[in-house]
């Protein structure tokens, strides 16, 4: 794997949970920030995203199992906060484990593919 990691095969790691349920590496980043800042706000600040786009996502994290993974405190005199539960914790944990497992395993494949792609500057495109 000597290539620019820019141009080396990309595997994007989803679980989709039916009927429309989605935990990726968006929502897994989200959480690394929210555990990082302590704050729905700042984390989704870091992702240049809006409060009301990082608030949807920690709502529908919090929705998708049968426990939360992130707990938040409304601001006010001592202004408001979040941090990740246990839970919240183990499916990060977990979640990047897959994640790592999945290009492990892909690895050797990835490699083939990169061997015999088309040479940047031609004009094959499939």
């Amino acid at each position: 794997m000597t290539d620019a990691p820019h141009r080396y095969p990309k595997v994007i790691f989803r679980i989709d949970f039916p009927p429309s349920q989605r935990l990726g590496r968006g929502k897994a980043e989200l959480l690394e920030h929210i555990r990082e800042t302590g704050s729905i706000s700042a984390a989704g600040r870091a992702m240049d995203m809006s409060y009301r786009r990082a608030w949807l996502l920690v709502d529908e994290l919090n929705h998708m199992f049968d426990e939360p993974a992130v707990d938040s405190q409304r601001g006010g005199k001592q202004g408001g906060g979040a941090r990740l539960t246990a839970f919240g914790e183990e499916l990060l944990l977990r979640f990047r484990a897959m994640e790592a497992k999945a290009r492990a395993a892909m690895a050797e494949d990835l490699d083939w593919l990169q061997r015999h792609r088309a040479k940047a500057g031609t004009d094959d495109q499939a």
